[in-house]
């Protein structure tokens, strides 16, 4: 049977809506795109909050949508704010209106949970995503707040950065200047590569990029018409296309390429991103698939609900994201693979007392990776600056919350733990995530007990859980008496949380550790 599904995404710029179908041969088909132009971005940047008009004019339109979900009698939605909603200063007061006023339930996407519905989105092209991402690649998503450049290689993950260069941001910061003057696209190509530069210098230089695969809501449609099989554009054929439209006015633009006035003059900006990126980065090829959040939103709801196939391991990219921050900061590989081991096993086997599910898991071996790239700024501060680092920086595919998990977890592992009041004013996590802090480190500093030493000494283990006692077995070639030093240690807070009594047993025998 059939089942029908909407996808609100209310951007910087417009609010759309998609339909979409999804039938018993595990197929997903959109069947309606209702798109309205609102810059709810405009009052957010330039004055903070969102206006009374703003939010008036917003009802209306998810009103008229609420009225197409009823006729196509949709049988689920969800609807996400993006940036215009995050930044700005009145989001609960914005959200509550629309919740009287329409009934639709709006929540927030983190930055990372943005842009990482879009990654999904290309992702659910699997063949074409395949042969883009086993090469050197950049996937510029560009919003109307910001833009975020990740980069991949070999099929994993390097790094992912968030700019602010929005091109609705751009635009209204340079209003003074006409937007087809000189002096404008000159002020324009130098504030995009004042931030670009330290980009190219820090992950590009080195590396041969071949590709640049762009999300968007309106260059990519441009992109499309001029483009080859598969929406492939080259660098020539983009040049071209720049070269005839640079001198264009507006009007002529809207009706060659069907876009509104409005929509033209956010192209500019637009182009001169994409024009930058191709220059720094020496990229030849691009590929504008034309998805968009809405497509995200219903390729998660779909795999959640089982009504498509897995076409591609996001944990994957999520960890290989996390290796190479442990790179970057130096971290001690081969312990690090040794803690992430323990942790898991230990993870799995206490799954009765913790209850926790796997995504807990992914996040207790984030932090294993993680664990000491703190050491790299301060070793007596190693602690408080992993915190600071983890926290700074944003892995694709983690939201806040789960990002703010894993730096406490690391923070934790080292210093006394912060119980809920403490944390909540520092933090202001909620309950549930405070508890999953919690119930992370108490595993984890039995993990990082078993493998303190940095000489890796740990072969094998084995548990036993029985009679509120977790007996764990260290297999090892040498004796362990640092280890079981620290493990009595770490182990208190284990049993405080779970109310079970980890015991530290030595066997030496090798095994290999699984």
């Amino acid at each position: 049977m059939a089942r029908l599904f909407a996808a609100i995404d209310v951007g910087s710029y417009e609010v759309g809506m998609k339909i979409f179908q999804f039938s018993g041969k595990k197929v997903m088909k959109e069947i309606d795109h209702i798109r309205t132009r609102i810059e709810l971005g405009t009052d957010t940047y330039k004055d903070g909050k969102i206006s009374k008009a703003g939010v008036d004019e917003l009802c209306n339109i998810l009103m008229e949508f609420k009225t197409i979900m009823e006729g196509y009698k949709v049988e689920a939605y969800r609807a996400y704010g993006t940036s215009a909603i995050r930044e700005t200063e009145n989001t609960l007061i914005v959200l509550e209106q629309i919740k009287l006023r329409t009934g639709l339930v709006i929540s927030v996407l983190s930055n990372s949970e943005q842009r990482f519905l879009h990654y999904k989105a290309v992702a659910s092209y699997a063949d074409m995503f395949n042969s883009i991402m086993n090469k050197g690649s950049l996937l510029l998503d560009i919003g109307g707040g910001s833009v975020q450049l990740s980069l991949f290689e070999n099929d994993a993950l390097v790094t992912t950065q968030n700019l602010r260069l929005g091109i609705l941001r751009m635009r209204d910061a340079m209003s003074d200047f006409s937007n087809r003057s000189t002096i404008y696209e000159e002020l324009l190509e130098e504030f995009i590569d004042n931030q670009l530069y330290a980009f190219k210098k820090l992950y590009i230089d080195n590396r041969k990029i071949e590709n640049i695969v762009i999300i968007d809501d309106y260059i990519s449609h441009v992109l499309q018409q001029i483009g080859e099989n598969d929406n492939l554009v080259s660098r020539d054929q983009f040049e071209d296309f720049v070269r005839r439209v640079k001198d264009m006015p507006f009007e002529k633009i809207s009706k060659q390429l069907n876009l509104t006035e409005e929509s033209a003059s956010l192209l500019t900006p637009s182009v001169a991103m994409v024009e930058r990126v191709f220059s720094l980065s020496g990229a030849q090829r691009l590929w504008a698939p034309g998805v968009g959040v809405a497509d995200g939103i219903a390729y998660e709801y779909a795999q959640e609900n089982k009504f498509i196939k897995e076409v591609h391991d996001f944990d994957k990219d999520i960890i290989a994201c996390a290796k190479e921050m442990a790179y970057k900061y130096h971290g001690n590989k081969d312990r690090n693979e040794l803690l992430e081991r323990i942790s898991v096993r230990l993870f799995e086997e206490t799954k009765k007392i913790h209850k926790m599910d796997k995504r807990d898991l992914l996040l207790i071996r984030i932090a294993s990776i993680l664990n000491d790239c703190g050491k790299y700024i301060s070793l007596e501060g190693a602690a408080e600056s992993g915190y600071a680092i983890i926290m700074a920086t944003e892995m694709l595919g983690l939201s806040h919350a789960e990002r703010l998990i894993v730096a406490s977890v690391v923070r934790y592992n080292k210093i006394k733990f912060d119980y809920y009041k403490i944390m909540n004013r520092d933090t202001h996590v909620d309950k549930n995530t405070y508890l999953r802090i919690a119930k992370l480190t108490a595993v984890f500093r039995i993990a990082d007990g078993i493998c303190r030493s940095y000489r890796t000494k740990v072969k094998g283990i084995r548990t036993i859980l029985k009679d509120k006692r977790l007996e764990i077995t260290v297999d090892s070639e040498e004796n362990i008496n640092l280890e079981n030093r620290f493990f009595r240690r770490k182990s208190a807070f284990f049993e405080e949380v779970f109310s079970v009594e980890p015991v530290l047993k030595y066997k030496k025998k090798i095994s290999a550790l699984k």
